[in-house]
């Protein structure tokens, strides 16, 4: 089993941020369904302000270019995506076309 942790940040509007909460408390079950597909086998999101961290738990065969195949050719999943983006802002160092930013371990107990 694999863990990855990204971040990203949500527009720093109150109401917007209050409305991604609301969709993730009933996320579309095609996209639990692809995200489960895909080799992740635990996911969380956590929030503070603006900004997310997730927390993923993957299977060996996982691979983030195998997930964005994957998302490409899934419509739901480019509709729920095409959503989360009107709530959505990269963090400023992130890749061109990325969003979510795989995040570096530096401490572990």
């Amino acid at each position: 089993m694999n863990k990855f942790c990204l971040a990203l940040d949500l527009k720093d509007d109150p109401d917007l941020i209050e409305q991604y909460k609301k969709h993730h408390e009933l996320v579309w079950p095609e996209i639990l369904e692809s995200i489960r597909e895909s080799g992740i086998l635990k996911m969380e999101i956590y929030q503070v302000s603006n900004r997310l961290f997730m927390i993923i738990e993957t299977n060996d065969n996982f691979s983030f270019e195998k997930k964005t195949n994957m998302d490409s050719s899934n419509e739901k999943v480019k509709e729920w995506e095409a959503l989360m983006d009107t709530y959505q802002q990269r963090i400023p160092f992130a890749k061109p076309g990325s969003k979510w930013v795989l995040m570096d371990k530096i401490f572990e107990l």
